[in-house]
């Protein structure tokens, strides 16, 4: 078996010692992180949050049930579906800041749609621009800081992922908020302006290490390809190298099952309250927690993971979400039901935390965008239609009864803890 070799940016900087002084790649690989985690900011509100605040208010707009709501879901998760793996491939060729950048202003434009939404179709074009947009951030976000920072993988793609969760959890009160006082159009307007000022100045920074210029002391441009070493890692294969591996497979079905036991709370969260008996404004706050808890699980477990290995720190988390699920079908209190919420919302925020350094590891970052979006199709063209879309479905038929959807829902947490063990570098395993 190979050693691995440990990158550092140590050794970046190292490199290119004596032509470009250590503060400034120190900074500018700390405004990587941040524009990244500006430019999925909104994305993350957007997907997780406004949905689950805006359901119920679609119902009474359209004259529709759970189930036609929960479809929202399923059209934003088909838009990762399809553009996700194209995403991760244009990024090698246009940057990651020109892909952000288009993301932003389709995200915006989407808000737009659905503004003026006449109908539920409309407010589904919304939820699958919504979603492609996300497709044109979220992976370019990831690669550029894993490129960045190699040594720590986990922790920085756990702080994008920390504000693509945590994001929602900041918002929906204010989404509630702004509904009742400003009306839904204004609102709407107002956000839609927010989303293309904090996404394109986020953007600027947000280009990966070997497409920056950087001037030395003679201000000279020093040549990209001197910024970052090539790293020779355990393994770096193609796509349809990876494709050929176990680990692949076994990757992409947590991402259909642990996928959908995850998402589907961003719409159950407040129609399960409602059903309870609790107030609109107490059913938001286990959306809050639900989105609070998948934001820092984020990046704790994506820290953790550096240290404490990939799959034991998915699996924990993903056996607690299928014991929470099981609890939750019982349960009558606000606050019960609120912390078991959180624990499926921890293992969904680790789910997208701990998945994208365990893709690197398993496959090495030379082609880690189209690798990993081609992972996301299982989420894409499966979750939605397991998760939001069947549960919406399967409680209208059951009158309200949310229990055997929490039950099928437990088992697939359970599952995916299994399969997620599986998932080890190719080094370690034989190809199929």
């Amino acid at each position: 078996m190979e050693k691995k070799l440990v990158v550092r940016v140590d050794a970046i900087k190292e490199n290119v010692r004596g032509q470009v002084p250590t503060a400034v790649l120190r900074t500018r690989a700390i405004m990587a992180v941040v524009g990244s985690a500006g430019a999925i900011f909104w994305p993350g509100a957007l997907i997780f949050g406004y949905t689950g605040v805006m359901g119920p208010f679609w119902q009474q707009l359209f004259h529709v049930g759970k189930g036609a709501i929960g479809n929202c879901q399923f059209f934003n998760l088909i838009s990762l579906g399809i553009f996700m793996f194209l995403a991760g491939k244009w990024q090698e060729k246009i940057g990651t800041r020109a892909m952000i950048t288009i993301g932003v202003i389709i995200c915006s434009l989407a808000l737009v749609v659905a503004t003026f939404a006449t109908s539920l179709n409309m407010i589904y074009l919304w939820a699958f621009l919504t979603g492609t947009s996300s497709c044109f951030i979220y992976t370019p976000c990831l690669t550029t800081v894993q490129r960045w920072w190699p040594e720590r993988r986990g922790l920085v793609s756990g702080i994008v992922n920390f504000i693509f969760g945590i994001s929602a959890a900041i918002m929906s009160p204010f989404f509630s908020g702004m509904l009742k006082t400003m009306g839904y159009q204004s609102m709407n307007m107002l956000v839609a302006v927010l989303v293309l000022i904090v996404g394109i100045v986020s953007a600027q920074f947000t280009e990966v290490p070997e497409r920056v210029k950087f001037n030395a002391a003679d201000n000279k441009p020093m040549p990209s390809a001197a910024i970052v070493p090539q790293l020779k890692q355990n393994v770096s294969l193609t796509v349809e190298q990876a494709m050929r591996t176990r680990s692949f497979w076994f990757l992409w079905l947590v991402w259909a099952f642990q996928g959908a036991a995850g998402v589907v709370m961003v719409t159950l969260s407040v129609d399960f309250g409602l059903s309870s008996g609790f107030s609109m404004d107490e059913a938001v706050f286990v959306l809050i927690a639900y989105n609070l808890m998948s934001g820092l699980s984020r990046i704790s477990t994506g820290y953790v993971s550096d240290i404490a290995g990939r799959n034991i720190t998915m699996s924990i988390t993903f056996f607690a979400a299928g014991a929470a699920y099981f609890f939750l079908a019982g349960v009558q209190n606000l606050i019960a039901i609120a912390i078991s919420v959180a624990v499926i919302g921890f293992s969904f925020g680790t789910l997208f935390a701990v998945s994208a350094p365990l893709v690197s590891d398993c496959f090495g970052l030379k082609h880690f965008g189209a690798i990993y979006g081609l992972i996301f199709t299982s989420y894409g063209f499966f979750s939605g239609v397991l998760g939001p879309s069947l549960s919406g479905y399967l409680i209208d038929m059951n009158k309200g009864n949310f229990t055997p959807i929490f039950i099928y829902l437990g088992v697939f947490c359970l599952l995916s803890g299994v399969l997620i063990r599986f998932a080890v570098p190719p080094v370690q395993i034989q190809k199929c």
